[in-house]
């Protein structure tokens, strides 16, 4: 499974809907289209899509075609975005990269005159610096 594929799948909220009622069990396109006061025609293109990302399985009962949610699938994905959720946030230091584009002449839309608390935002808390000392990703040469 994609998963951003997945994430644009569950985005539209007729088939975040058609999920959580899969959730508790499964459903044929009429009894879908009931519960969600939609066309037939729409759950069926809603519930290819999430086929297609592999989000849910189908079985042939008699003329019908019922669906259930590949839990496992949802499951990856859950995973997939707690692990996002870990991240840990590191701020930028423009100093400790030399291909920093923040420490080329001019491109400080502040133009070296940042307040403490912007310089603290974007480059992370400075020791050793007193409240006059200008931004340095925004001196020029000649300043």
């Amino acid at each position: 499974m994609k998963t951003t594929k997945a994430l644009k799948a569950i985005a539209d909220d007729s088939r975040m809907e058609i999920l959580k009622l899969l959730l508790h069990h499964n459903y044929c396109v009429r009894a879908l289209a009931n519960e969600l006061h939609l066309t037939e025609a729409t759950v069926s293109q809603h519930l290819k899509v999430l086929r297609e990302v592999g989000m849910l399985v189908g079985e042939k009962r008699g003329y019908y075609m019922h669906y259930q949610v590949e839990r496992e699938e949802l499951h990856k994905l859950a995973a997939e975005i707690s692990a996002l959720a870990e991240i840990e946030y590191e701020a930028c230091k423009p100093d400790a990269q030399e291909d920093c584009p923040s420490t080329e002449k001019g491109n400080c839309h502040k133009k070296g005159k940042c307040s403490e608390e912007t310089k603290e935002f974007c480059h992370g808390k400075h020791t050793g610096h007193d409240s006059s000392e200008q931004c340095s990703h925004g001196k020029r040469g000649n300043e």
